[in-house]
């Protein structure tokens, strides 16, 4: 993330340890293991991003779940996104939040991808993200979430790697518009 350097102290901080004067923000923006968790649960997209057979990024939002307590999509067998991931399992992720400098929050999720195609995990995350974007499954809703998963696989991101960013902690203030 870009350093701040409007010149403001950070609240408990020396006078001499302003921002953009030697303090070194990654430290105090980073989320803590239990920040992440709660943030990657709340109900939002994310960015997936793949490598396309040129070697440009492939970047998509998509709508995720959970499979074994990591991050998991379901999508069309035959997408590009797929189509990428057989060629090149690598991947990254991007989750955030906000909509001004000092609210911005994110986590980025870089991995491989393991590409599910057993029925019974299949099953496990088609339920996953349909209670998580749709509301409680029943056995009534059974058909929807087969009708969900028909000609799909999973995607289940193998994570190597976790950058996170809260700029909620420099206590800028906001600069939201007043109105």
């Amino acid at each position: 993330m870009s350093d701040v350097s409007d010149g403001a102290a950070q609240p408990g901080a020396p006078a001499n340890t302003q921002m953009g004067h030697g303090v070194k923000q990654r430290d105090i923006i980073k989320m803590t293991d239990e920040e992440v968790d709660g943030f990657l649960h709340q109900r939002r997209p994310m960015s997936l991003c793949t490598i396309n057979h040129d070697g440009s990024i492939h970047a998509v939002a998509m709508w995720y779940g959970f499979l074994e307590g990591a991050i998991a999509f379901e999508t069309k067998a035959k997408s590009q996104k797929v189509q990428n991931l057989r060629r090149d399992p690598r991947m990254t992720v991007l989750v955030e939040d906000g909509d001004y400098y000092e609210e911005l929050r994110g986590v980025e999720l870089v991995g491989s991808a393991e590409i599910v195609e057993d029925p019974e995990r299949m099953w496990e995350l088609g339920v996953d993200l349909f209670e998580r974007y749709y509301g409680t499954y029943t056995d009534e809703l059974k058909p929807f979430v087969e009708t969900m998963l028909n000609k799909r696989v999973v995607i289940k991101l193998n994570v190597s790697r976790v950058v996170t960013w809260d700029h909620r902690k420099l206590g800028l203030g906001s600069t939201r518009p007043a109105g």
